[in-house]
């Protein structure tokens, strides 16, 4: 998609220019060497190698990654100074984060999933919806969830006709709203 409007899932939160953004989700502990399964939450994943400092839970505990292989859809994650099962047993369903810092530029036209929410979304018709408040992530498709002046939720899909253009610079969306869209 070349629109000027490609949002990338960091997983990140919906704070002002995050310091840290989601990379993956610790799962399980594998085995007994310390490795433990982590479902990946990144479109940058050859960005966890070892070497690469994460930071693990809602403290952002720092942690150098010793071993990293596939796992099917997952990865094994050995840390350093984490040498068995007992060690990384307290990571279990802990998100894992990188410092906002060390991701990659993105190409013009994209853009994070944290630099998109709490932007305002105005239709073409020049409607006023309201603000980004998150960004649902489906199988299919972003779905947008906006919530208006008044304290309502609406939903729009994130998709070419109806999303037309992200400008990051004034922080709105410019929307088209689909016959039947916005009835309940």
């Amino acid at each position: 998609m070349n629109s000027g409007k490609n949002v990338i899932n960091t997983g990140s939160s919906a704070n002002d220019e995050p310091v840290f953004v989601v990379i993956g989700k610790f799962r399980r502990p594998h085995g007994i060497r310390g490795e433990i399964v982590m479902t990946v939450l990144t479109d940058f994943p050859d960005l966890i190698v070892p070497g690469q400092r994460v930071y693990a839970g809602e403290r952002y505990h720092p942690y150098g990654i010793r071993g990293v292989r596939p796992h099917g859809a997952n990865m094994l994650i050995t840390l350093e100074g984490l040498p068995d099962r007992t060690a990384v047993e307290i990571f279990r369903n802990v998100m894992v984060y990188m410092k906002a810092e060390d991701m990659p530029d993105l190409p013009e036209g994209d853009f994070f999933l944290h630099q998109v929410v709490g932007m305002e979304v105005i239709t073409d018709q020049d409607q006023y919806l309201g603000r980004i408040k998150e960004i649902l992530i489906t199988g299919a498709n972003d779905v947008y969830l906006i919530e208006t002046a008044e304290g309502n939720e609406i939903l729009i899909p994130a998709i070419d006709q109806v999303v037309l253009e992200i400008n990051q610079e004034e922080g709105k969306v410019l929307g088209h709203i689909l016959p039947g869209l916005l009835d309940v």
